[in-house]
């Protein structure tokens, strides 16, 4: 039996966003998985995936640490001998990528998206651009979530064998079905993910202070929060600003809950969490980029904003309100057919098994 080794940053993201994947990879290969944390080991262990611990520093350079990640990618495929590897986000892409070429692996690369190096000149953009070409030089296909991230690849020469254009993970349309909409006079926006800058948390929160003494509207906030927000969120939530609740594995319990939901983020890849809100009948208020744009229609199943706006977002919002809750209804419903439609997950995971198998072979 052939050997694919899986090389990622998160057991919850390899698991809530591609299993799919990875369940139809151990009907024909072992499958190896490089993860630095535990959250959902037990699940992929359970399925018949072989997960190895190893150490990332997800967020930040540091030259020492990820030096220490390139060689332990190094050994690892040494010792594992996989016949093909798929890296997903960045410092996989980037150091196992490159650990990969040094050892003639074939090697697949997902870019989950850019953060923020790609959106400002200087020294750190040329680094960034560098490793990237190091890293992804050899790769067999580089699959890109949306066009832009490809367009601005292409534009800096970093540059694979193949490139192919995919859907971002796609969303489990069995798992997340359409969910009843809830009879409440006052609808609940709902933020999921971190809390932090890049995620429009400034604009969320000057947003929740225009509507405090708007009784047509309230914010929940699932989700961890960076450092820099731990204070000012507790003191928003004390105030009744927002509703504020850590990250809970159980997000379709959240979204069964609110009107829509919400993401005011700088940058996606392709986002998860719209993709799963419109499929569980949900409108989305969302910024107009790339990896968001791309998942709902203006007016039709959402709503758009500019990014770094917070007068942009109330605008959406104050669109969103002026709904009744039958339009609302529709609009999730006009959100299902779109990602039934787009972003099925059996046929990106169908695209990923094809590429699989032609270097295998």
């Amino acid at each position: 039996m052939k050997k694919i080794m899986i090389l990622a940053n998160s057991s919850s993201g390899l698991y809530d966003f591609r299993n799919d994947l990875v369940r139809e990879l151990l009907k024909k290969y072992e499958v190896i998985a490089s993860l630095p944390d535990d959250s959902k080991v037990k699940e992929l262990s359970d399925e018949g995936v072989r997960v190895i611990h190893t150490d990332i520093n997800r967020r930040g350079v540091n030259p020492v640490q990820d030096l220490k990640l390139y060689f332990a990618y190094k050994k690892l495929l040494k010792q594992e001998k996989p016949d093909v590897v798929l890296t997903y986000t960045i410092k996989p892409n980037v150091y196992g990528g490159y650990a990969c070429r040094r050892l003639k692996i074939p090697y697949i690369v997902t870019v989950t998206g850019l953060g923020t190096t790609f959106q400002n000149e200087g020294m750190l953009k040329k680094l960034v651009t560098l490793m990237y070409r190091a890293g992804l030089k050899k790769a067999e296909y580089v699959f890109f979530q949306n066009s832009e991230n490809m367009r601005i690849f292409r534009e800096n020469r970093i540059l694979g064998k193949k490139e192919k254009l995919v859907n971002g993970s796609g969303v489990d349309l069995d798992a997340h079905k359409v969910l009843e909409y809830p009879h409440k006079d006052r609808a609940q926006l709902l933020y999921i993910g971190r809390n932090m800058k890049d995620k429009g948390t400034d604009e969320l929160l000057e947003a929740a202070v225009h509507y405090a003494d708007d009784d047509r509207v309230s914010f929940k906030l699932l989700g961890y929060n960076d450092g820099d927000y731990e204070d000012i969120l507790k003191d928003y939530a004390s105030k009744g600003l927002v509703e504020l609740h850590d990250f809970d594995k159980d997000v379709t319990r959240h979204i069964k809950e609110c009107s829509a939901v919400i993401l005011p983020t700088y940058h996606e890849g392709m986002s998860n969490v719209l993709q799963e809100a419109a499929a569980s009948g949900r409108p989305v208020i969302a910024t107009d980029i790339p990896g968001c744009r791309e998942i709902f229609e203006d007016g039709v199943t959402g709503f758009g904003c500019e990014p770094r706006s917070a007068q942009s977002l109330i605008e959406a919002i104050d669109r969103f309100l002026a709904l009744s809750r039958d339009d609302r209804i529709e609009m999730g419903l006009k959100g299902r057919a779109k990602v039934e439609k787009e972003f099925d997950r059996k046929k990106i995971t169908a695209d990923y098994l094809s590429a699989i198998d032609e270097v295998t072979a």
